[in-house]
C-alpha cells in the first residue's frame, strides 16, 4: 500500500478529472460546429410541427402554443453556440480563426435572423399572457416577425445543408466513437437535452395561459 501511494503522482491522481472536463467542454470549434448542427435539427422537427398547425389552428391551437414555448430554451442555445463562435473569431481564438468565418451571405443574415428571433419570440409571449385582447395589436407583429424569421432560418439550414448529416454523424452514428472524435459529446448531449427538458417544462407551466385563447369564439374571425 505504502509503494501504491507514492507512486500516485498528482498528475495522475488529476487525469480523471481532465477526462471528464474533456467529455463536457471539448470539442473546441467542431464540437460548438456539431453543438450547432444538431440544434439546428431538432429546431427544423419543432418547425415543422408549428407550421402544420397553422394548416388548421382552430384545433391545433394548443398544440401551436405548445410547442412555441417548447421552441424557445432551444432557440436560446442556438443563439448561444452562434454568438460563442462570433466572439471567439472575432476576438481572434487561434483555433477559431483556422476554423474562419461563416460564409459572407450567412454573416449578412445573422443580425436579421437575431432580430426577427428576439421579435417573434417576445411577441408570442407577450400575446399568451397579455391574451385574445392583444390580438389587434400583437398578433401582426407575431405574423410578420415568424414569416421574416423562418425565410432567414432556411436560408441558414440551406447554408448549412451539406454539412449537416456530417455532423449530425460525427457525434451520433453507431460506428462515431471508433471511427472519429466524439470529445465533449457528453457536454453537447446535456445541452441539447437541457433546452428540450426545459422548453417542455415551460411549456406545461404556462398551459394555464392558454385557455383565454381556446375559449375566445372571436378569436378566428375579423372583427
Amino acid at each position: 500500500m505504502a509503494i501504491d501511494q507514492q507512486t500516485t503522482s498528482p498528475r495522475t491522481a488529476g487525469y480523471p478529472a481532465r477526462a471528464r472536463n474533456r467529455r463536457l467542454t471539448g470539442g473546441g470549434s467542431t464540437g460548438n460546429e456539431r453543438l450547432t448542427a444538431v440544434n439546428g435539427a431538432i429546431l427544423i422537427a419543432l418547425l415543422a410541427v408549428i407550421g402544420l398547425t397553422l394548416l388548421r389552428l382552430r384545433p391545433l391551437l394548443s398544440v401551436h402554443l405548445f410547442v412555441g414555448m417548447l421552441l424557445i430554451p432551444p432557440v436560446l442555445l442556438k443563439l448561444a453556440s452562434t454568438g460563442y463562435r462570433f466572439i471567439r473569431y472575432y476576438t481572434h481564438d487561434p483555433v477559431y480563426r483556422r476554423k474562419g468565418p461563416p460564409p459572407t451571405l450567412l454573416r449578412m443574415l445573422a443580425p436579421m435572423m437575431v432580430l426577427t428571433t428576439v421579435v417573434v419570440l417576445a411577441s408570442g409571449v407577450a400575446l399568451l399572457f397579455i391574451g385574445p385582447s392583444s390580438r389587434d395589436t400583437l398578433l401582426p407583429v407575431h405574423k410578420v416577425s415568424f414569416i421574416l424569421w423562418s425565410a432567414f432560418f432556411a436560408l441558414h439550414v440551406l447554408g448549412h445543408l451539406i454539412e449537416l448529416p456530417h455532423a449530425l454523424r460525427a457525434d451520433y452514428s453507431p460506428s462515431a466513437r471508433l471511427t472519429g472524435d466524439v470529445t465533449g459529446r457528453s457536454g453537447r448531449t446535456l445541452a441539447l437535452a437541457g433546452a428540450l427538458v426545459a422548453g417542455v417544462v415551460l411549456a406545461i407551466l404556462v398551459i394555464p395561459e392558454f385557455g383565454p385563447w381556446l375559449h375566445n369564439t372571436n378569436l378566428f374571425h375579423d372583427h
